[in-house]
């Protein structure tokens, strides 16, 4: 195959992608654009742009896509309430087809040729991106270096970024990996392929250890239009600027940590650490509004599609028509979901106290157990018959068989 002419890389600074970014250019002999997408990284993106060119880049993008991430990519994810197997909130997940998306505009705009990135052929990550590359542009060619080179474990790649002399944030005594956005952190490999094993308490970047969070209890108020958070304790912000604030809140309560062995979609098992202190109190209270705005069968049919929702966003079918037609279903079932909801953190949990809303359909002179007016308690006898009928028949039916 000829070899590409330019190359543009999504790009970290991490181990990978650093030492990627050089091979690229020792390998092929082409120019290597850099493309790194803030989503809140924070202080990680500090002196990226001279870490790239240094490293090897002709070109270098650093472009901020928070307001994005949020807007367009965790609000419609949180709208339908996604979690892959009952804990993982999706975090990375949700990240890759953002930035995949922005590394194919960068492409068609500089003229590149091929795309690559520095997911391993054992992982999630590279089918993200590729199911996103070839969604946007089906002809783009990929170069998956996990895929093809002799670099196949950490400690080469280390070796490899010593001697280039390539700074990395993995160490000996930490060789576990992360992925930082403003949703969440991840951590995975290294001491924590044991599952058994406690990950260091001094890991975490988002939230304190539990143990250590305040003695008293924080109450905080999230207030949702059509399904979108739109305030905290009634001050009205942006998406970017919610996030942060209830990352901040969550995090000083030590709220939002989850280890889970997942499944990926190659087939293995995985341990993952998380932290999504904010986006867990976003997914409790927007629950605790629904639960008084959303009709009982609306809530029960999109709940039987939230698995199936929460595995495509996993899978890395983001830009899938079926994903999008899911949306839309997902998105009717929100028109109603405005209210707020009452959190309160306490030493690592968090849980719902309050929920209210303007068309709540909780009616406290129905659901009471005092006298009330409104229902007719007798009705009950026949509906329970009704619904009973084709259960005696079968305990006849059994019965008549003895």
């Amino acid at each position: 195959m000829e070899r590409p002419k330019k190359v543009v890389l999504a790009y970290s600074g991490g181990l990978d992608t650093s030492v990627i970014l050089r091979w690229l250019v020792d390998q092929y002999g082409c120019e290597v654009i850099a493309f790194c997408a803030d989503l809140g990284q924070g202080e990680e993106l500090a002196r990226i742009q001279e870490k790239a060119t240094r490293t090897g880049a002709s070109k270098v993008y650093v472009e901020d896509l928070r307001q994005e991430f949020v807007r367009d990519f965790v609000f419609p994810m949180l709208r339908a309430n996604a979690v892959y197997e009952g804990g993982y909130l999706l975090g990375t997940s949700i990240a890759r087809p953002l930035i995949a998306k922005r590394q194919i505009e960068i492409a068609v705009a500089e003229g590149a040729d091929a795309v690559a990135h520095g997911a391993t052929g054992k992982g999630n990550d590279q089918v993200r991106f590729e199911l996103t590359y070839f969604a946007l542009r089906p002809d783009i060619r990929v170069i998956a270096p996990w895929r093809i080179w002799d670099l196949n474990s950490r400690s080469k790649l280390m070796e490899f970024a010593q001697r280039h002399g390539i700074p990395v944030p993995v160490t000996v005594e930490k060789p576990y990996s992360t992925d930082r956005n403003l949703f969440h952190v991840s951590y995975e490999g290294g001491i924590l392929e044991d599952p058994w094993r406690e990950p260091y308490d001094d890991m975490f970047l988002l939230t304190v250890s539990p143990a250590q969070a305040p003695d008293r209890a924080e109450y905080v108020e999230i207030d949702y239009e059509c399904g979108n958070p739109v305030a905290v304790n009634g001050e009205r912000l942006g998406p970017v600027e919610l996030l942060s604030r209830l990352n901040e809140i969550a995090g000083r309560h030590g709220v939002g940590r989850m280890d889970i062995v997942e499944n990926r979609y190659v087939g293995m098992k995985s341990r993952g650490v998380y932290e999504t202190p904010g986006g867990t109190l976003l997914h409790l209270a927007h629950r605790a509004v629904e639960s008084i705005t959303l009709d009982r069968e609306v809530m029960h049919l999109r709940d039987t599609l939230v698995p199936r929702y929460a595995e495509m966003v996993y899978y890395g079918y983001w830009f899938s028509p079926e994903r999008q037609m899911l949306q839309a279903l997902v998105d009717e079932a929100q028109k109603p979901v405005t209210g707020t909801a009452r959190l309160k953190l306490y030493k690592g949990s968090a849980w719902v106290v309050g929920r209210k809303a303007p068309q709540s359909l909780y009616r406290p002179d129905l659901a009471t157990f005092e006298a009330d007016a409104v229902y007719r308690q007798v009705d009950a006898e026949g509906f329970i018959r009704l619904n009973a009928l084709r259960l005696k028949i079968a305990g006849q039916v059994r019965s008549s068989g003895q």
